[in-house]
């Protein structure tokens, strides 16, 4: 682990980016160039302390978990994730076209969001990032670990993950995700993460195996969605998708008609939204 020139490349990158570049106000006080530490570790999802450190190099030897969330929260390329993970002495991610990687592009359209319900997520259902209201609205999907990081995983075996959606709709949504998980394993193959979570489906769920067994297909589109929130109630929500299909990963958009009820509960939701999670 090179300290030196890992703290100087956090630095070089910290300062490279301004607060519109990540969705922040500037604020008329701003004396620093580029963003401050303690929005970088915001971003990044650790402490201030944590990344502080980092760059006075006397920080811990950070895991590949913690590079991976510089990279995402400092807005690196594939590239620089690279190098970044080499000072740290860590083995490069192995470059596959998909990968949790959220690629600048992308990222600053999500920026953009931050008042919106808004979520990135990869070929497996995995949540990679979220906005407040979309936490508010559905609950924090990128905290989960192991197989249970995929929305496609936990609806099949977490009666828990049904609960936000009225039990008339859980059918469709059995069968859009088992259909979402068809196209990604045959596209992939039996040596891929969606196969992981397909083996892991058909043992523990007869529910997935009986849809699995009819080779389910259907487009890949989010259709109109019903949710079921604990302190608002029912909110019907159009469902936006914008795809980056390098990375096969989507950014997901939730809105509602305006002048609806539904509307007027997701305005609401953002602003108490922090009290209701």
């Amino acid at each position: 682990m090179d300290r030196a020139r890992l703290a100087d490349f956090l630095r070089s990158r910290r300062q490279a980016l301004q607060p519109e570049d990540v969705g922040l106000p500037r604020g008329r006080r701003r004396r620093t160039d580029g963003l401050r530490r303690e929005e970088v570790a915001v971003l990044s999802d650790m402490s201030a302390d944590y990344y502080s450190r980092l760059e006075q190099q006397r920080g811990p030897h950070p895991s590949e978990q913690m590079l991976a969330a510089l990279a995402r929260g400092l807005r690196l390329s594939l590239e620089e994730r690279d190098h970044l993970f080499r000072l740290a002495g860590h083995a490069t991610p192995r470059r596959v076209p998909r990968t949790d990687h959220i690629e600048p592009g992308m990222m600053r359209i999500f920026d953009g969001l931050e008042d919106a319900a808004a979520q990135v997520v990869n070929h497996v259902g995995e949540t990679l990032t979220q906005t407040r209201l979309s936490k508010a609205l559905i609950g924090d999907e990128s905290a989960h670990t192991g197989p249970a990081r995929s929305l496609h995983y936990r609806w099949f075996t977490d009666p828990a993950t049904r609960s936000i959606y009225p039990e008339d709709d859980h059918p469709i949504h059995s069968r859009l995700i088992a259909a979402n998980l068809h196209r990604v394993y045959t596209r992939d193959g039996t040596d891929s993460r969606a196969a992981a979570i397909v083996d892991a489906l058909l043992a523990e769920s007869p529910e997935f195996a009986a849809i699995w067994r009819e080779h389910p297909v259907t487009g890949s589109y989010c259709p109109p969605k019903r949710v079921l929130h604990p302190q608002l109630g029912l909110l019907e929500l159009h469902c936006q998708t914008l795809h980056d299909p390098d990375q096969s990963q989507m950014l997901v958009v939730y809105t509602a008609t305006p002048g609806s009820e539904s509307y007027e509960k997701l305005q609401l939701l953002s602003v108490i939204g922090a009290g209701l999670e």
